[in-house]
């Protein structure tokens, strides 16, 4: 009589890490970020997500979504993925300062948390960069260089967004200055964009 060897555990009932909810939850923010999921939609799937057990409990949240190649993608594709940079603050913080490369296209979703964002010292990936900053009951406080244009487009939903304009006396302005876009929804949260010397 062959033997016959115990079936191994089921996958979808072990017992899942931080780490795996970690990467449920940048694959919803993703989501979020494009247009696909709602921001209540978002608040819901987070909420299932950091209260789930096993591998079963996360299937369903991301069923109908995209899944982001993992970090050992071919090098193409993190090539083509270089000029965006996606970030959440979930009761939390997000910062950047210092020396750094302002990509083609940085999200950040502020979810009752906050994000600070410095571009005085950065470099910028494109001659125009836009920044999506979606507060909710959260804020953000970007600064950039005196010869920095800034173009708001942001909504504020019981909150607000404010920036400085340009203005044709500014002489700190030259052909090679760069464009920061800012641009997103600001609900019962605020965005805050500053022009100042270092």
């Amino acid at each position: 009589m062959p033997d016959i060897e115990p079936a191994g555990p089921d996958r979808a009932q072990l017992r899942i890490s931080d780490a795996d909810r970690h990467h449920v939850a940048e694959v919803l923010r993703e989501a979020a970020g494009d247009g696909r999921i709602e921001l209540s939609e978002l608040d819901e799937r987070l909420e299932a997500t950091f209260s789930a057990k096993t591998y079963a409990d996360l299937v369903p949240i991301t069923s109908d979504l995209p899944v982001p190649k993992p970090a050992n993608a071919p090098a193409a594709a993190t090539a083509a993925t270089a000029a965006n940079s996606r970030h959440i603050a979930i009761m939390s913080g997000f910062e950047r300062k210092g020396v750094w490369q302002v990509p083609e296209q940085l999200t950040v979703l502020a979810f009752m948390g906050g994000a600070d964002i410095d571009m005085r010292r950065a470099t910028f990936a494109a001659r125009e960069v836009t920044v999506t900053v979606n507060a909710i009951m959260g804020g953000a406080h970007i600064v950039v260089g005196p010869g920095t244009h800034v173009v708001m487009d942001g909504v504020g939903i019981m909150g607000g967004y404010a920036g400085p304009g340009d203005h044709p006396d500014d002489t700190d302005f030259t052909a090679d200055s760069p464009t920061v876009r800012v641009r997103g929804v600001a609900i019962m949260g605020g965005v805050h964009v500053e022009r100042k010397e270092l």
